[in-house]
């Protein structure tokens, strides 16, 4: 089954080229009622409503450094500090974005805006302290995620050893374009990864790359406590643009239109605009490292 957010927030089930509403509130709502919700009896076509970030979880688990391919190219490259695997972090849920909206480039704060695609696990039910041979019964199902990275802040962050706020900025979590339930995904660890800039291929990788399994992941997240609806991520597949003989011929640029797929989940389409086109002001740009009183 694939879940849909819709329109004003209405939740739904795809039924080929129709939306079918669902009687609850939020998608996390579906979620913590175990999916046990009547529908409306309302039906819309596909084609006649706006997809929106299928869920805007409680906590949003980072994942990065595994995928094997991934953490070679940064080796190869030497970037500006290791990244291990099983480093995690949090996402800022406000900077969540669905399908078809809007990337926007904050031009003031960057010059290395970046793409990452990776699968999201979405969490079923609250739980914590779980090793991996219960994990499963923890996954609800999976989305497609494009983490947006802008790499001059994230390689200042990482002089101290973590990085965030180079992910966290304003519309830099693309989610979507639906959630696509476990049992339609027999084998999450054998699924094709491609990303798209301009309809030319950047990264390309499988998800038997992994070095941590779906399993592992979500139980080593539990310590810190599920909500229904949470999000976890898997880290990134090779070919992201840092690590591009000349990556500024690969960073994202206003007018790109990024498309993000994972085998069996779906296509996650975004476009990249000016902060110009998005905000009635000049770019916010500040200086965190100037003069200070």
């Amino acid at each position: 089954m694939k879940l849909v957010t819709f329109d004003n927030g209405q939740v739904g089930r795809l039924d080929r080229d129709d939306v079918v509403e669902l009687d609850v509130p939020s998608m996390r709502d579906y979620f913590e009622r175990g999916g046990e919700v009547s529908e409306t009896g309302r039906r819309f076509a596909l084609a006649d409503v706006r997809l929106r970030a299928p869920i805007v979880p409680k906590k949003f688990f980072h994942t990065a450094g595994n995928f094997t391919d991934h953490h070679d190219e940064l080796t190869a490259v030497d970037w500006s500090h290791p990244v291990h695997k099983g480093i995690v972090f949090f996402q800022n849920v406000d900077a969540i974005i669905g399908p078809d909206e809007a990337v926007v480039y904050p031009e003031g704060l960057t010059e290395e805006l970046d793409y990452e695609l990776e699968l999201a696990i979405v969490i079923g039910r609250s739980g914590k302290f779980f090793g991996p041979e219960e994990a499963e019964d923890y996954i609800a199902g999976y989305t497609v995620f494009n983490d947006i990275t802008a790499r001059d802040i994230q390689r200042r962050e990482m002089q101290s050893g973590v990085f965030s706020f180079s992910k966290a900025i304003d519309t830099f979590c693309p989610i979507g374009p639906w959630i696509v339930t476990k049992d339609e995904v027999p084998n999450p660890q054998a699924l094709a990864m491609e990303l798209r800039v301009n309809g030319e291929r950047r990264q390309a990788g499988n998800t038997r790359q992994m070095v941590i399994s779906i399993p592992h992941l979500v139980a080593y997240h539990s310590a810190q406590g599920y909500s229904a609806g949470d999000i976890v991520t898997t880290g990134t597949i090779s070919g992201v643009a840092a690590v591009q003989p000349n990556p500024f011929d690969f960073y994202l640029r206003p007018g790109d239109r990024i498309e993000a797929e994972i085998e069996g989940i779906g296509t996650l389409r975004n476009p990249v605009i000016a902060w110009k086109d998005a905000h009635d002001s000049e770019p916010y740009s500040i200086d965190l490292y100037g003069p200070t009183n």
